[in-house]
């Protein structure tokens, strides 16, 4: 008997993701398009009529294997195959039982989906209100214009045709979404109605919060372009952002109606009716009509993604009824791991043939990972990123072609054997299942060469006709048996592809096999099948930017896992006597060596003449996007935070200034000595001091202390020292600091309370001081996490400390360089803050300024802004009126000094940071 099904996964459905099957009936026009899938019955001819793979005919069906990640348990699986019967008793109501029940074993979908599509939407709705704002702002001539072309032109229209439509369109406006509404009530689409309904109210809110600002908070420029007098007289000024037609924009946005053509034009005809009333009408301006809709639309998608869409995507009963589509006679299907990108697969068990790997692309799993790609593609060159499908059709056609071509080269791969649709948003694609396990489910000591020669084989038959894997990673590894490998997950590859991309895969295939096995047997399993030049042509391609995000995952696990297990060995190995601390940081450095580094080496061994230039790969680097965001937040702050009117330079003591300015310059000598002092080695001493200077850019984009930290450890490094030891000199230095700083903090505040003479105005600075250490350290030690990220921070840092500061031992001269430079830094910025006090006409004792620099100091840098933006300030001014100095006087002195350590540095800073870099210093 033949049976008929409607499998309904338009845009416009609702519910929870099961199955939405209806009985075959009549339905109006506007209804949803649905596919008719004849489900076909089980005779021989329709057997025959599948397409016939390339390889023999099997005289048995393939075992079916449970490979790992097959969401399977007995009692959901009972509990399903009731929800999945009682769905197709819904089906096919007309036809009576057959027993021929088609159980799938899938957990179901969740019920609202949060669709990237729907944040790219509200971020781009977001990114066009602010270039409103911003046309609003400048472009003044512009709308200016606008407005006065637009008036003079509709003073033509004749009064009774505007007044009619303005009628018409107040009515409209209103009358048609709440028919729509009652409409999908009655069709109990109600959940949408919901969503909508959730969207105006969040418009409409939003709506008055814009009117407000624009009101009361907006600059004047914007608001004579969002408003105007209106045309009756009143003094009261035009809304900026209709209360009503933006909640009804966010609605029908937010119901969906791609699939109601005509719903979606008459609400849109009325939208459009109204603003062209209100705009003739003279109650409201063009720019005011572009920010309602930019308004409406982008709080429709924010409402849509924050609570989820309803999810459309097709089920397991769906994939039956497309594969009875296609000419197969499914017998049961279970859902298996997702492939990359997000791909759902199901195995399929036949009535009469071999199981099957079915694999379901949809819009859904198109538009996920989005913002990933984006960024990929904006940072690396085009050759190493591939270009997405635009379109599901491209989707299916693209890994299509793929599996084709696979196929034609005599790789190992699983074959294509059926294609289809299954619905208006997702098609599938049928290979013949292979049973196996992937690479990352196999132990180290399951991986033979013989699997590993057989991969090579298949990438280097794929290399032979220019077909591009672009997935080489573990899970695209099938390992069929103990000597054979297939290749899988080929919906990422490239046809024609590039010698750069085909290197850029011998090069991840590598790097996935030296990560399970070591470097030794990949680079030996390769060189013998591919051969040592095309081993060789990868070496440059070796970097972590030109892997899978998954393989520089594992390179980063791997590198910590290794270093941290050489630290702890060699710390009980020191401890214990076995070795010495030069031996024990020599082992913690060959340990440290990443796994490229260690595959290169292999290379070099078989192919000593590969090149080893480094290939360009990327177009822009981190640092580089990194130093533009700091130079524009450098510039904000510096307009928006130092104002000439609070440093009130027409009251300052200009040679007081300058005395400010000759100590902050001191202060970077001064750095660059605590630094030297404490390094064995010898510094350019003016290298040294530049790379200091050049701490004053870092600043911008990392706290204070961490910024500098990097920094030193990085211009060691560069300078020609082992890592540990740079580590080791810099915690040395940082030590001393902190030793130093406590210690002159207690010198300088008995040295104010004996100056008081009883007056406790200036000693309080101190309380605070010993107070607030106290707070911290209470805090760092009670709190759990923090007591063990500060632990394991300071153990890494200090490591090995001891063993350096005892080799200064021997040369007295670098610990009086070192100390005094840490004396020389504190006495510098003291001098400049109190320097920057008696420019503005106000003196405090020397010592008594020491003590609220170190202490003030201390408490804003505890707060991990950059440079301490904020925190400093405020702690300084805090700890200056508390003793003693007048806000009036303590702010601006607080700005210049600011100004003179922070933001006068940054220019040379960054030409610094700049030269040291070209120069190989950083």
């Amino acid at each position: 008997m033949t049976g008929t099904a409607d499998v309904d996964v338009d845009k416009g459905s609702v519910g929870p993701a099961t199955d939405r099957f209806a009985a075959s009936a009549q339905v109006p026009p506007d209804e949803p398009r649905r596919i008719s899938l004849l489900k076909q019955p089980r005779t021989e001819p329709r057997a025959e009529a599948r397409p016939e793979p390339r390889t023999e005919p099997r005289t048995e069906p393939l075992p079916r294997t449970r490979p790992h990640g097959d969401f399977h348990t007995d009692s959901y699986q009972e509990s399903h195959r009731q929800d999945s019967h009682k769905g197709e008793q819904g089906v096919a109501a007309d036809e009576p039982p057959t027993g021929d029940h088609l159980a799938v074993d899938e957990p179901l979908l969740a019920a609202r989906a949060h669709r990237p599509s729907d944040l790219i939407r509200f971020l781009a709705g977001v990114m066009g209100i602010v270039a409103l704002f911003l046309l609003a702002t400048f472009a003044v001539s512009t709308t200016s214009g606008l407005e006065l072309d637009i008036s003079a032109n509709t003073q033509r229209i004749p009064g009774l045709l505007s007044t009619v439509a303005a009628l018409v369109s107040s009515v409209a406006v209103l009358a048609v979404p709440l028919a729509f509404a009652v409409e999908r009530l009655i069709k109990r689409d109600g959940l949408r109605v919901a969503d909508g309904v959730l969207a105006s109210v969040l418009a409409y809110g939003v709506s008055l919060g814009v009117d407000w600002w624009v009101a009361a908070g907006a600059s004047k420029v914007i608001r004579e372009a969002l408003t105007q007098l209106p045309p009756d007289g009143s003094r009261t000024l035009t809304d900026p952002v209709h209360g009503y037609l933006a909640p009804v924009i966010a609605y029908m946005t937010a119901v969906g109606m791609s699939s109601r053509p005509r719903w979606r034009v008459a609400l849109w005809v009325v939208v459009i009716l109204s603003g062209i009333t209100e705009l003739v009408s003279g109650y409201t301006t063009l720019l005011s009509l572009l920010l309602t809709v930019l308004i409406g639309w982008s709080v429709a998608y924010g409402t849509l993604y924050a609570i989820g869409s309803p999810n459309i995507r097709p089920t397991g009963n769906h994939l039956m009824l497309g594969l009875r589509k296609v000419g197969f006679a499914p017998a049961g299907a279970h859902r298996a791991y997702d492939a990359p990108g997000g791909t759902r697969r199901y195995y399929v068990e036949q009535q009469d043939g071999p199981p099957l790997d079915v694999h379901i692309i949809d819009r859904e799993q198109q538009a996920s990972g989005f913002f990933y790609r984006a960024w990929r593609r904006l940072r690396l060159r085009s050759v190493a990123v591939r270009r997405s499908p635009q379109s599901l059709r491209q989707a299916l056609e693209q890994e299509a072609l793929i599996a084709y071509a696979a196929a034609a080269s005599g790789a190992r791969a699983p074959q294509l054997v059926a294609t289809s649709e299954l619905g208006p948003d997702a098609a599938i694609l049928v290979y013949e299942q292979v049973p196996g396990r992937t690479l990352d489910e196999l132990a180290g000591d399951e991986i033979t060469d013989q699997v590993m020669a057989s991969l090579w084989e298949s990438v280097g038959a794929l290399h032979e006709r220019r077909i591009a894997h672009r997935r080489l990673t573990g899970e695209s590894l099938l390992v069929v048996d103990d000597k054979t490998g297939c290749l899988v997950n080929l919906s990422g590859g490239d046809i024609a592809a590039s010698d750069l991309t085909l290197r850029i895969d011998v090069a991840q295939l590598l790097t996935t096999f030296a990560l399970r096995v070591g470097p030794e047997r990949a680079v030996a399993t390769a060189n013998a099948v591919l051969g040592a030049d095309r081993v060789a042509a990868s070496l440059p391609l070796l970097q972590p930017v030109g892997m899978s995000r998954s393989t520089r995952i594992d390179l980063t696990r791997l590198s910590k896992e290794r270093k941290a297990a050489a630290q702890a060995l060699a710390l009980e190995q020191v401890a214990a006597g076995e070795r010495t601390q030069q031996q024990a940081e020599e082992d913690i450095a060959t340990a440290g060596e990443d796994l490229l580094s260690r595959i290169r080496g292999q290379i070099l061994q078989i192919a000593p003449e590969a090149p080893m230039a480094p290939a360009k790969l990327e177009r822009l680097k981190p640092k580089t996007l990194i130093m533009v965001i700091a130079l524009t937040f450098a510039a904000y702050l510096t307009l928006t935070t130092v104002k000439p009117a609070q440093l009130k330079l027409s009251q300052m003591d200009w040679a007081w200034a300058a005395v400010a300015l000759a100590a902050a310059a001191v202060s970077y000598v001064a750095a660059a000595m605590s630094l030297t002092g404490f390094v064995p080695e010898r510094l350019p001493f003016r290298r040294t001091v530049a790379a200091q200077v050049a701490g004053s850019f870092v600043k911008l984009v990392a706290p204070a202390a961490i910024g500098g930290i990097a920094l030193n450890t990085r211009y060691l490094q560069k300078a020609g020292i082992r890592s540990g030891q740079a580590v080791a000199s810099v915690g040395a230095s940082q030590l001393a600091g902190l030793a130093g700083h406590l210690g002159l903090l207690f010198c300088f505040g008995l040295i104010t309370g004996s100056q008081t003479n009883g007056d406790l105005g200036a000693s309080r600075a101190v309380i605070i001081g010993v107070l607030t250490a106290a707070v911290l350290a209470l805090v760092v030690a009670a709190v759990g996490p923090l007591r063990r990220f500060v632990v394991t921070r300071v153990r890494s840092l200090f490591f090995g400390v001891v063993p350096r500061m005892l080799d200064l031992m021997q040369t007295p001269s670098k610990l009086v360089t070192g100390f005094g430079g840490i004396i020389l830094l504190t006495l510098s910025f003291t001098a400049c803050l109190d320097a920057s006090v008696r420019a503005f006409g106000w003196s405090m004792s020397f010592s008594a300024v020491a003590v609220v620099f170190l202490t003030a100091n201390a408490a804003g840098s505890a707060i991990p802004t950059p440079g301490g933006i904020g925190p400093v300030e405020i702690a300084l001014v805090g700890a200056l009126t508390l003793s003693g100095v007048p806000p009036v006087a303590a702010t601006p002195a607080v700005f210049l000094y600011r100004a003179l350590t922070f933001w006068l540095p940054v220019l040379p800073g960054w030409i610094s940071y700049n030269v040291l870099q070209r120069k190989g210093a950083l």
